[in-house]
């Protein structure tokens, strides 16, 4: 009886000892690499940050920030230039790289300082990266660099050689290069004014005003030093200062040494704010009082050991680590942006203050992140994506409409539609908790209603789809404008609006007027009702399109799949086209560089394609969803540096797996509600809010077994293969059973 008891009691015991660490499968240098062949590539960075954090803390491998990564972490690079402050995860245009360190182990004579450049070698065999932490060996000058963060901090832990000097370069010059500016020397973003200043023994501010893909960006700092600043050179170019503790103007570099005497471990405290010096000071007070480095990584491992367990998989290791992976991506964005005390800045950059408890956030991606990321977020994190609902409601009142693309708390206005729409519609009609539905409603209406840059409302009225001659990229915008009015109308019709539901549901069917039958494309009008000629379906410089081809737009209908049947003929006619999309290999002229990732004219590197492996559910064919699903799940993701077949945009080709592997996706994403694909899993337990779990079983799951032979929810057959937001939120059972 004893030994049965002791038995029991170890079990217990070793469920709480050897509780699988969710953070052990996350890689975060996927995604850093691009192949041979330069079809997988992802533009992460493997270094520190918290979820939704401020401060990104990374290297940099070019000494010259291009666009290729924008992340400015390579992995086929060897040097590594300096260790900043903000990043962006996964983007196709960049900025940020605020504040700058890197230290060294020799005197820095003026000359040296003035150029700029401290790269050193390391190689991968010396570096490393988990949640939360990264760190390398520098070759030159032997230093062992280790970063962790907290929202608002980064943190350093330099350990020198023995017996050499000690410097850290502060850098406030490092920017962004664009294209061949790398070779001209021609900065794409202008540093307006910077500055450093020693106010005591022990700590430097400063701060920079830079203007670029983000405009006018303000970004403050403090650092503090774990030991006494033994001496300082501070320039801006090639004007050094003497001994003034402080140093005004556009490129502006520190030398800061270190009495060798005090050890060789230095510790720095980096803390940055939007607002000004104040919020950077009450940014250190409120999460950086520590000097001791293991309490901030551990810190950072078990906040996101609890945001990462928030889904259990039975999967392999492999599995698991990509999986993971993309949860971590997913969170890193979109990123704080309110200060400790709860102030902003808003769009007309004025201090505000969040309510206690709220932060402001900025970062949305949404041409790319309302497909999967926010559907991804109202699911796994409804707290969450309710703040960022509230955050871009705040964006409307003060802009005028919801944001486009929202970096460093403006609008930079990239690519097209007004996604943050489709967001709102989701959270209102899966009766998110935490939103005013009145205001973000009237958001909706008005975002859909003003005319602003893409989007001139009075011509998509009156013409019923964009003239290309009054409008570029207007067959892209037509389509994608339509699936915004769809998501006005839902939410119109949920709250009783009538006459808006009418007008907004005329305005969805509008993709149809761009429908040429003779052809079977959607293809540019002009003003007058005329075709445009010519025209090449298979061409990425169609100028009335973006980021793809007509093949690729010719499936954007996702408020209306059995419309878009309809066009194309009904089911024999739309199964025969979408069968030729995945199959057709031709290419006319040179494709566009954001278009990888190819089964046929299929191109899951970009995201215009990512819906259209589940449009077969809609014609009779859901096995051939599950086969597509299948190959894009096994041929664009690895567990490697090279592991994702386009850019990540901020977490969309993560959201993507994440979902496809669960079972599930949300084809359209402002509807609330999901389409059935094929589990890769034997079983998923979702733990949603509320303390409910929702459980994803397949218990005869086999690689070879791809194909649903049937699937019930909650033990009575699932129709239509469709989901909603509230039948996963309740939690229950989404029980598959699998076929060859």
């Amino acid at each position: 009886m004893r030994t049965k008891i002791f038995a029991l009691l170890l079990c217990a015991l070793g469920t709480t000892l050897w509780a699988e660490d969710h953070t052990r499968f996350v890689n975060p240098f996927i995604g850093t690499q691009t192949d041979s062949t330069g079809a997988l590539s992802g533009s992460t960075f493997p270094g520190a940050s918290v979820p939704l954090g401020m401060v990104q803390l990374s290297p940099e491998t070019e000494n010259y920030v291009t666009w290729d990564p924008c992340s400015g972490y390579d992995y086929d690079r060897d040097s590594i230039y300096g260790f900043t402050h903000t990043h962006l995860s996964g983007t196709g245009c960049t900025d940020l790289f605020d504040v700058s360190l890197m230290p060294v182990s020799w005197e820095v004579k003026s000359q040296e300082l003035s150029k700029g450049n401290f790269g050193q070698r390391f190689s991968h065999q010396q570096e490393g990266a988990e949640p939360g932490y990264y760190w390398v060996q520098l070759q030159e000058s032997g230093v062992k660099v280790e970063l962790s963060a907290t929202k608002h901090a980064g943190i350093h832990r330099y350990t020198f050689p023995e017996g050499k000097p000690q410097t850290v370069i502060l850098d406030m010059d490092r920017s962004t290069y664009r294209g061949d500016a790398y070779y001209t020397g021609r900065r794409a973003y202008d540093i307006i004014q910077a500055q450093i200043r020693q106010v005591d023994k022990k700590t430097i501010e400063g701060y920079r005003i830079i203007t670029g893909w983000a405009k006018l960006r303000k970004v403050y700092f403090r650092a503090e030093f774990s030991r006494p600043i033994a001496s300082r050179l501070l320039m801006d170019g090639r004007d050094q200062r003497g001994k003034s503790d402080v140093v005004n103007g556009r490129s502006l570099r520190a030398a800061l040494t270190f009495a060798p005497d005090g050890g060789r471990e230095l510790t720095v405290k980096v803390t940055i704010s939007p607002v000004d010096i104040t919020g950077a000071q009450r940014n250190m007070k409120a999460e950086a009082q520590s000097w001791d480095f293991d309490t901030y990584k551990k810190a950072a491992h078990d906040v996101w050991e609890q945001e990462l367990s928030c889904i259990d998989i039975e999967a392999t290791d492999e599995q698991k680590t990509i999986f993971y992976t993309g949860l971590y991506h997913l969170l890193l964005q979109p990123n704080t942006m309110s200060d400790a005390d709860g102030r902003y800045i808003d769009t007309n950059y004025e201090v505000k203050r969040m309510p206690r408890g709220q932060d402001y956030h900025s970062t949305f991606s949404l041409w790319d992140t309302f497909r999967a990321a926010h559907p991804l977020y109202a699911l796994i994190a409804p707290d969450k994506a309710a703040q960022f609902v509230r955050d871009m409601v705040l964006h409307h009142k003060t802009y005028g409409y919801l944001p486009i693309w929202d970096l460093w708390g403006q609008d930079n206005y990239c690519m097209i539609g007004n996604h943050a729409i489709p967001v709102l519609s989701y959270a209102i009609l899966a009766d998110l908790p935490g939103i005013n539905v009145e205001e973000a409603y009237r958001a909706m209406v008005q975002s859909s209603a003003r005319n602003h840059r893409n989007s001139p409302f009075e011509i998509w009225e009156h013409y019923g789809y964009m003239p290309e001659n009054l409008q570029g990229t207007s067959v892209s915008i037509t389509l994608e404008q339509a699936f915004d009015d769809w998501c006005v109308a839902a939410v119109a019709k949920k709250l009783g609006r009538t006459a808006e539901y009418e007008r907004f549901l005329t305005r969805s069917e509008f993709y149809r007027n761009l429908f040429d039958p003779s052809i079977g494309f959607f293809r540019p009008k002009n003003d007058k009702g005329e075709w445009i000629e010519p025209f090449d379906p298979l061409s990425y410089k169609e100028p009335s399109f973006i980021e793809g081809n007509a093949w690729q737009y010719m499936w954007f209908v996702p408020q209306n799949p059995q419309g878009l049947i309809e066009l194309l003929g009904g089911t024999k006619g739309f199964l025969k086209k979408l069968d030729e999309n995945f199959s057709l290999t031709a290419t006319s002229g040179e494709v566009n560089g954001n278009a990888s990732g190819f089964i046929g004219q299929y191109a899951h590197g970009n995201e215009p394609s990512h819906h259209t492996v589940y449009l077969y559910n809609f014609a009779g064919k859901p096995q051939r969803t599950q086969e597509l699903v299948e190959q894009v799940r096994s041929e664009f993701y690895r567990a490697s540096p090279c592991g994702y077949a386009g850019n990540d945009d901020c977490g969309q080709m993560s959201a993507w797996y994440v979902f496809s592997a669960l079972g599930f996706y949300p084809f359209n994403a402002g509807s609330a509600e999901y389409v059935i694909g094929t589990p890769l899993f034997t079983k998923a337990t979702m733990h949603m809010a509320g303390g409910k779990d929702f459980v994803i079983s397949a218990p005869n799951k086999t690689p070879e077994r791809v194909h649903v032979k049937s699937v019930k929810l909650n033990g009575a057959p699932l129709k239509d293969l469709r989901l909603t937001h509230q039948q996963i939120a309740a939690g229950g059972t989404l029980d598959f059973v699998m076929s060859k």
